[in-house]
């Protein structure tokens, strides 16, 4: 059983909430990546997505965009982030991480390698958001191959049989877009959230983790009601964008800390789609 699994079947089994924390790789300071995982993992993240810098970044809004600016343009390559995951596996062995990015980084160096490289570091999954799931079944039986689990996204717009496609090739867990638009977007609709969530559980068997659009503890634990995890992005990377350099670790541990709190007060109840 993969870390991912693992993860959320502990979690299913506490009746708790995932808490999916994103950074970018390399943002501010490459040499404090490292640090800033430990520091999220000490405020209560069960997952933790770390961003692979690239400089077209389609998915993205203004937040995580300059984040990928910053990174690019102190050197910071794909090899870099997994260089960073080994390093952080020195010492956590247990909190999965999972890479999201785009293809180009990936197919420069090739599938094979990638996932070799990957597996090596101590990476268990990996989201490439231009990566549609009619189209890579070949990347994901590569990654699945490697003990990686594949990870999508569906959207507001996915159609029954976009999101029965990914449940056939999807592993770990998939990611719900909350609404149409990028990354940092504040138009949360949680009745809209809950509505299609049931309509995912039915053709993919897997935990739902729902992100864009969550910027506080209020979102986040009304997010967590309907779904199985919580991911949280743009209000991270913003945090550390405007953090003093010596307060950034400490404040990443406060935040996440607030969010965990937040979601673990909904207590005990059964997992949406049950």
């Amino acid at each position: 059983m993969s870390r991912i699994n693992q993860t959320f079947a502990a979690l299913a089994a506490q009746k708790r909430k995932g808490l999916i924390p994103f950074i970018t790789a390399g943002d501010p300071d490459p040499a404090r990546t490292v640090e800033f995982m430990h520091a999220l993992v000490e405020g209560g993240a069960d997952v933790i997505e770390l961003g692979v810098p690239f400089s077209d970044p389609m998915a993205d809004g203004p937040v995580i965009q300059r984040s990928s600016e910053r990174a690019l343009a102190k050197g910071v390559t794909l090899r870099d982030v997994l260089a960073d995951v080994k390093r952080f596996r020195e010492r956590d062995d247990k909190t999965p991480i999972v890479l999201m990015g785009y293809a180009n980084p990936i197919e420069r160096i090739g599938a094979d390698a990638f996932a070799k490289a990957a597996k090596e570091a101590g990476v268990d999954g990996v989201l490439v958001v231009d990566y549609p799931p009619e189209e890579c079944a070949p990347f994901a039986a590569t990654m699945k191959a490697a003990g990686i689990d594949p990870i999508f996204l569906l959207a507001p717009t996915s159609t029954d049989e976009r999101i029965a496609a990914v449940g056939q090739i999807a592993s770990g867990y998939v990611y719900y877009v909350s609404l149409k638009g990028v990354t940092g977007a504040a138009h949360l609709d949680v009745l809209d959230i809950a509505g299609k969530i049931p309509a995912i559980k039915s053709r993919v068997p897997l935990p739902v983790g729902v992100g864009f659009g969550i910027r506080d503890a209020q979102s986040a634990r009304a997010v967590a009601e309907v779904s199985d995890a919580v991911v949280i992005g743009s209000r991270i990377v913003n945090l550390l964008e405007q953090s003093a350099p010596e307060a950034a670790a400490d404040a990443l541990t406060r935040f996440i800390g607030e969010i965990r709190q937040a979601i673990d007060a909904i207590g005990a109840g059964a997992r949406p789609g049950a």
